[in-house]
């Protein structure tokens, strides 16, 4: 699966988004960051990548297929309202994603990934009384509703992340680790490898930091 078209990556000024930025970029491809704040465009161009101002909270499906996915060959999702304010988790982690979804469709782009993280789903266990619970339900609901589309997506749970540095191998599996500890390199690094394997296509990856080079670990998983 080649990359000459486009990658938009929505939440680009995150800290995986920026890594991914730079990874697609060092290697030819075309990234478009969307940002909500104007003044994160030069971190983003630091990265490689062409920033896009644009609140996807605030976009419907349509201003979304015409902002922030026309043109594009491939949307990551790595967005997220940063907890604190459930209302607002809920609007950006789980309908605005589901809304660029609707809209990559309606754009007839294909190929999507979704950042997710580990345990995401129905039964994430997550009390009601958690400050987490909103975050964990709107990602079920989103997760479960890429699921559902005919969309070539990709879900990726990685576990608690660090800013340790990464060595492009990774745990799945029964050698995932028991601290869950995943370094956002590594996140960045697999997000780059699964948008150039068809073979991830209708799969969620579940992982952590390693010891298996990341392409083996995508086909052992």
């Amino acid at each position: 699966m080649n990359l000459e078209r486009p990658v938009t990556i929505i939440g680009g000024h995150g800290k995986v988004a920026l890594r991914v930025a730079r990874i697609l970029s060092d290697h030819g491809t075309d990234v478009y960051s969307i940002i909500r704040n104007p003044d994160h465009a030069d971190d983003v161009r630091e990265a490689g990548a062409h920033p896009v101002v644009a609140d996807v909270e605030e976009l419907d499906a349509e201003g979304l297929a015409e902002k922030v996915v026309r043109g594009s060959g491939a949307v990551v999702w790595s967005a997220g309202a940063g907890g604190g304010n459930p209302d607002r988790t809920y609007a950006v982690d789980r309908d605005a994603a589901i809304r660029t979804m609707d809209a990559c469709a309606e754009e007839g782009v294909e190929r999507f990934a979704m950042v997710s993280y580990q345990g995401a789903g129905p039964d994430h266990g997550v009390p009601e009384d958690s400050s987490f619970f909103p975050y964990a339900e709107a990602k079920a609901a989103a997760d479960e509703y890429l699921r559902g589309t005919k969309l070539h997506w990709t879900i990726l749970g990685p576990g608690k992340l660090t800013d340790e540095p990464g060595r492009d191998t990774i745990g799945v599996g029964e050698d995932m680790r028991e601290d869950r500890a995943t370094s956002r390199d590594e996140v960045a690094a697999v997000i780059a490898a699964v948008l150039r394997r068809p073979d991830t296509v209708g799969r969620t990856i579940e992982f952590t930091d390693g010891d298996t080079p990341i392409g083996e670990a995508l086909t052992r998983e």
